[in-house]
Order: structure tokens, then sequence, then C-alpha cells
């Protein structure tokens, strides 16, 4: 989820060497729209108190769909905003035509099924508080929350039990686990770096955003143990262990600077790392900022982001290598030294991508899965009108260390115009001999495709619901699907934690216990 605003374009007008993908196909001023300012992430709002944000009312178009114009008074930041700026602003201009499911509905095919759903509750139940990402350990689920994060118990799949719930408001709380630790993202400015801190405007040189860390030893009872400030807060992180496991690399990503802001000055073209150690992990600390575009990345324009930092990273540390999804640029990095991460190789689509928001490896290394967040997660592009290849994965062959563009894929399905709908987050499924990955869509639901023809990937599964209105867009759909241990499991941003179940000959060998540990941004190698 992007969560920056786009307005500070303060970019050296400087550009690469550009790899196209194939022509464009769809309407190109939606890429132009994409682009549009965002309510900030750094405006210091308390989304605990729920309060009005001044800088989103001061952001959100006049034209701006009613339901989404509300939201963002209310402090929703990140990138959905930028879902206000798709033609004229008026979703209802999108062709919904073909959508299948009403409010209160829920469909799937026949080889993927819900086994439980369990409502957020708590001081989690607000539709404010916006379930986020997830992480593995045991059997334990760790699922962020822009309030904090739950523990859920998953020794029983089918009938997952809320362990603990820790509220510590600083969105998002991207979310990690490596043994006795746990690390959380905060991109929102806050008073100070407690779980107990107030919103505080970013251009107060008091105002704190970075990681933070906790001891989940007990994981019915985690203890905050450190905090690292960090330029431009915490957007998301990814764990770049030593291959020995030794030693604990942060890598944080962040964007979206302004002059304005003392701890978050343009032109941020870099990523911070910050150091875990495993035996006093409460001296984390920032060990460096590396420059990753020192000529200045993407300067934007024709749709596609500049380039100001990256939204996220994924490591493959057994390799050596981490994908990065930066703006407008997606890279390769060489992290061999895992202090030191290098850019080794950049692709850039002004065809069609607008924000260049993850990256997932095939378990060979030799392909990447890049996704776009057209809108920034608020808007309805899931439909005809939108078409097949914007708000979409890029799939990439790697090769000599070369990225070698191989086709889109885009759920098949349209969903209504009250319904924010884009490629969002996901994982492999360990299949030996085929490239499988789980994705979430937000309210698109959750889509399983076979990318092992890279040029011709194909759904094998899928599950959605209807949209929580049909008369006005509310964030929500589900943020982040994953495998793990044989099951499949879902943060909705708004109705909870979802357990799924895929029957399917295709998985049929996919090993039911093969991690013991996983973090979808620090990718594991499987079957050797």
């Amino acid at each position: 989820m992007s969560r920056e605003s786009l307005a500070q374009r303060l970019r050296a007008q400087r550009s690469h060497a550009v790899r196209r993908p194939a022509a464009a196909v769809g309407i190109t001023v939606l890429l132009a729209a994409a682009l549009m300012p965002a309510a900030s992430a750094h405006d210091g709002e308390d989304h605990s108190e729920q309060k009005g944000s001044a800088a989103a009312k001061k952001t959100a178009p006049p034209s701006c769909p009613p339901g989404l114009a509300k939201q963002l008074e209310k402090g929703a930041g990140d990138r959905f905003g930028a879902g206000c700026d798709l033609p004229g602003g008026d979703l209802g201009a999108m062709d919904d035509r073909k959508t299948q499911l009403a409010p209160g509905q829920s469909a799937s095919s026949p080889n993927l099924r819900l086994l439980t759903n369990v409502p957020k509750s708590g001081a989690f139940a607000a539709q404010t508080a916006y379930n986020t990402d997830l992480a593995f350990q045991g059997d334990y689920a760790f699922a962020g929350n822009y309030e904090g994060f739950t523990v859920w118990d998953i020794s029983t799949p089918a009938q997952p039990t809320q362990v603990t719930q820790v509220v510590c408001t600083g969105a998002q709380n991207d979310i990690s686990v490596w043994g006795d630790l746990l690390i959380l993202s905060v991109d929102s400015s806050r008073s100070d770096a407690s779980c107990a801190s107030t919103g505080l405007s970013a251009a107060n040189k008091d105002a704190w955003e970075g990681v933070r860390v906790f001891d989940i030893s007990n994981p019915a009872s985690p203890q905050y143990v450190a905090a690292v400030e960090t330029p431009c807060g915490s957007h998301t992180h990814t764990l770049a262990p030593t291959k020995d496991g030794s030693e604990l690399f942060v890598y944080v990503s962040s964007y979206g600077p302004n002059a304005a802001f003392p701890d978050c000055q343009p032109p941020h073209d870099k990523i911070g790392v910050v150091k875990v150690p495993l035996d006093a992990p409460s001296e984390a600390s920032l060990v460096g900022t590396p420059v990753l575009f020192p000529d200045g990345g993407n300067p934007g324009g024709n749709g596609s982001s500049a380039t100001s930092g990256c939204h996220d990273i994924t490591a493959y540390p057994e390799r050596d290598i981490a994908a990065g999804a930066c703006m407008g640029d997606g890279v390769i990095l060489d992290i061999s030294d895992r202090a030191n991460p290098v850019v080794t190789e950049t692709v850039r689509d002004t065809e069609n991508f607008a924000f260049w928001h993850s990256a997932t490896f095939n378990n060979e290394g030799t392909k990447v899965v890049f996704t776009d967040e057209l809108g920034g997660g608020g808007a309805a592009t899931c439909n005809p009108t939108v078409g097949p290849d914007k708000g979409a994965n890029a799939i990439y062959r790697l090769q000599g260390g070369q990225l070698k563009f191989n086709s889109y894929y885009k759920i098949p399905r349209t969903n209504s115009n009250t319904e924010n709908c884009v490629a969002h987050n996901g994982s492999l499924i360990p299949v030996k001999g085929r490239d499988l990955m789980v994705q979430a869509w937000y309210q698109g639901g959750i889509s399983v495709f076979d990318f092992t023809n890279a040029k011709k990937p194909k759904e094998i599964a899928w599950f959605d619901r209807g949209p929580l209105s049909d008369e006005r867009l509310i964030l929500g759909g589900s943020w982040s699907a994953y495998w793990y241990q044989g099951h499949i499991y879902s943060n909705d941003i708004q109705q909870g934690f979802d357990v799924l179940r895929l029957d399917d000959k295709i998985v049929k060998t996919a090993p039911k216990n093969e991690f013991d540990l996983f973090n979808p941004q620090s990718q594991p190698s499987w079957n050797g």
C-alpha cells in the first residue's frame, strides 16, 4: 500500500535508458491520473482518535467521489487519494456492468474455499483501523493493523484463535518476525516512539517515524524493546539476514520527501539499513542510507511516478539478490554485502505502470513479478474501462542480470465501481517445477495464478466477496494473501482474518510444513 503524497516533485529532469514492454492497451489518461496528489503520510494524523486531517481535506479534489472523500477527511492517508484522480474523479464513469456480486455475497472457483473468517474486534474493529500485512512463525500468524498488531494461533488452521492484540498506533505497521523478534514499520509522524504516542506534524523536528522492535519470545505477551528513527519513516521494511543467520539487517523503504519536513528531505534517493543485534536487540540502530538512484531515478511524466525512494523491497537472501519496487522504477540489487546493497539493473514502464509497488521472485530467481498500484489502492481499476494491462502484475525474466518483460497478469473479473481493486501483496506456492502465486487484490479478492509460462500466465483459482457497499467506496478487501504450511491466509482490511483451502491437483505436491518461518518480503528457497 503506498503511503505518501506525490505532490512534491523536486526531481532533477534526468532519465535512464528505458526498456519498454509491449504497447499500451487502454486509456492513457489513467496513468497520468494516478500521479495526482494524495493525502500525506507524514501529516501527524492520529488514527486512534479518528480525527479529521486538514492535509487530506485540502488535497481531496472537489470531484472526488463522496465515499472516498469522506475517508480522506478521516485521515486515511496512504495513496488512497490517487483513486480520486481517475477520469474526471468519477468512479461512476467506469464500466462495471459485468459485476457479479452484491454486498454480503461471496463466490469462488470450485477448488478454493473459505474455511473460516474471524472479524476484526476490540481496538481494531473501527473502519479506519485497517488490517495490513502478515508474517508467520511456527504455529503463529502475526497480523499488522494501523493500530498495532494481532498474534493468531493457527495450529488448527480452520479454527484460528487470537492470542493477543497489541495496541501501538503507527500506520501502516508493516510486520516481520525473526526468532524472538518482531519488527513494525511506522510511516505516520508521531510525538515520540512509544505506543502511547500521538500524531505530530512531520514539519516538527521532534516528530518520530521509523521501526519498532518487539521481543516475542512469549507470543502472548510481546515486549517493546527498541525503536530506530529512519529518514521519511518506514513505509515498509524487508529482513535481510546473513546466510548463516548470525546477523539481521532490515531494509527500510520510504518515499515522498518534502522540503518542509526536517527528517524527510528531497531528493531522498535512498533506503535505510537498520542492524538489529540478535543478542542485544535493544541496541538496534541505523547503520547506513545507501543511495540507490544517484542520477535521480525516474523524473515522472506520461503517467509514470517520479522516483523519490522505494515502496517495497523483496530480498532473496540465499541468492544474495533483492528486487525493489521504487515508485517509478523497478530494480535488482546485489545484497551480498548486506549493509551495502547495490543496484545492478533498472527497468521502467512508462506505457502502463503508474507506481511500482512490490515484487516477488520465482524460486529459481529467474523471474520477477512486479505489481503496479494504479489509483493508490483506493480506486476501482478492475474493469473494462481500465483494461487488462494497468493496475496489473508485470512478469519479467531475469537473465544474465537483466530484466526482460514477458507479460502482464490481471484478474479477469469485473468489480463494481464501489470496490477498490488493484494488484497487491502475494507469495509463491511451493510446487516443484511450477511457478505458482497467490495474491491479494483488495476488493478484487484473492487470485491464484500460474506463471510457469511467463508469456502466458493463467488463473487457476479465485475467491471474491461483493462490495462493502453498493452506494459508496469503502476501503477494504484483502491486503495480503499468502501460502503458509498448506493453507492460504489473508488479512482483509475490513472483514478480518481469513483462512482458505486450495484443493487442486497442481498443489498436491506442495509441502505442508516446508517452512517454520515465513516473511513474504524475505523469500526462502524451497526443495533445494
